[in-house]
């Protein structure tokens, strides 16, 4: 039986081989301009942030109930309760901080998709925190969006 799984399991491997470098799989570099547009999105979001601004924050995310964010309570679905839990867990300015983003690599998954890895700094008056985040976009309207972040503290 455990054969037959294995078996089953290897079929697609052997009659497709590998992914090509033509597969629409095939992660490639960012254009210059593209990746530009991303950081200055990330840009505009930490200004917004150490302003205190969470709705302007927001911005640099997906209007659509498809918008996922993953932190260490699991997932939150939408971008109103993607929102409301910035709102909850960031109530005022001290509790926000000031935000330093710093990107580690953007490659892009097809010409409307991409993907960031990152860290960021969160200063504040009661505890510093700081962590790493893979961010997707999604180009709509020729504009770059988050459509998914997942972010993890490390302290």
């Amino acid at each position: 039986m455990k054969n037959l799984i294995l078996i089953i399991f290897l079929i697609p491997f052997i009659f497709f081989g590998q992914l090509s470098d033509n597969d629409i799989f095939t992660i490639k570099s960012v254009s210059k301009k593209d990746s530009l547009d991303i950081i200055n999105v990330m840009q505009f979001q930490e200004n917004a942030w150490n302003n205190g601004d969470i709705d302007l924050f927001m911005k640099g995310y997906i209007k659509s109930k498809d918008l996922v964010f993953s932190g260490k309570s699991g997932p939150v679905y939408g971008w109103k309760n993607t929102r409301d839990r910035y709102l909850k867990n960031y109530p005022n300015i001290q509790a926000m901080g000031q935000l330093k983003f710093s990107v580690s690599n953007i490659k892009l998954v097809s010409s409307d998709i991409a993907f960031l890895i990152g860290e960021y700094y969160l200063n504040r008056n009661t505890e510093d925190s700081s962590g790493h985040f893979t961010l997707f976009w999604k180009k709509v309207n020729n504009e770059w969006l988050i459509i998914s972040d997942h972010t993890t503290a490390v302290k």
